[in-house]
């Protein structure tokens, strides 16, 4: 049954594990672990290839968002959202255009260079601790909506560019996680289109697989959670930072 279902969706075993063990790592991330999803994108890209993967991991994006927003629905900030969203978007049509230019090579290279800032700016962040501040005023907030939407487009790295953000505006824990859910998930729907129709890297087959995943999405949530719980979270980002340049460093060999 399982060879009949690779045969399908013309998988090999490594790369439907490789599906499987990103919509975890996922799962993770939707439950506050931010930082485990700069691991999966350039894992995904290594296995499936750089837009063949985008397209990937935004459905798993979008089933992961579904899941979040069900659980923090309650705690988000519109105040910061809406303002961001117009520049999210034009950021997102940017970045399709940009998209549809590049070759396969090219496009992990982008992805690569997108995690990097994001590396970056997760390491600005953590070397300056409480002195780490940014402005909250319109002129700051569309330049970072509009590198989100840019960045979410090319290589579904957005999420610690708009973490950092929120976290240096001094969001609580449940706000920051569900203004953090209702953001993705309305600009990963906003995506979706435009990946179909442009990049033509989404089809019937890319929701069905998944859609196979989803029990995984569910189980890193869970997991994430717990991590949340139990680990120092300072010792985790450590890890993931380091994990995630490495996985990144791959992308360009």
């Amino acid at each position: 049954m399982l060879t009949d279902f690779l045969a399908f969706f013309d998988l090999s075993v490594w790369q439907f594990l490789t599906i499987a063990i990103v919509g975890l790592m996922i799962g993770m991330g939707k439950a506050g672990l931010s930082g485990i999803v700069m691991i999966a994108v350039p894992i995904l890209a290594s296995v499936l290839g750089g837009k063949e993967s985008t397209g990937m991991m935004t459905m798993i994006f979008v089933l992961g968002d579904f899941l979040a927003v069900q659980a923090y629905r309650r705690h988000a900030d519109w105040r910061e959202i809406r303002p961001m969203l117009p520049a999210a978007i034009c950021g997102i049509v940017i970045g399709s255009y940009v998209g549809a230019m590049l070759n396969d090579r090219q496009f992990k290279y982008m992805i690569a260079a997108m995690v990097l800032v994001c590396l970056i700016l997760m390491v600005i962040q953590e070397l300056s601790g409480a002195n780490f501040k940014v402005p909250h005023s319109l002129w700051f907030i569309i330049p970072v909506g509009l590198v989100s939407g840019f960045a979410t487009m090319i290589g579904n790295a957005a999420g610690p560019i708009f973490a950092v953000y929120l976290l240096a505006i001094g969001l609580k824990k449940n706000t920051f996680l569900g203004t953090t859910a209702w953001f993705f998930l309305v600009i990963n729907l906003i995506k979706l289109p435009l990946q179909i129709f442009t990049w033509h890297n989404i089809s019937f087959q890319t929701f069905l697989i998944a859609l196979s995943v989803l029990p995984m999405i569910f189980v890193g949530m869970k997991v994430g959670v717990w991590l949340i719980r139990v680990m120092n979270e300072r010792t985790f980002r450590y890890v993931i930072i380091a994990m995630t340049a490495i996985a990144t460093v791959r992308l360009f060999f």
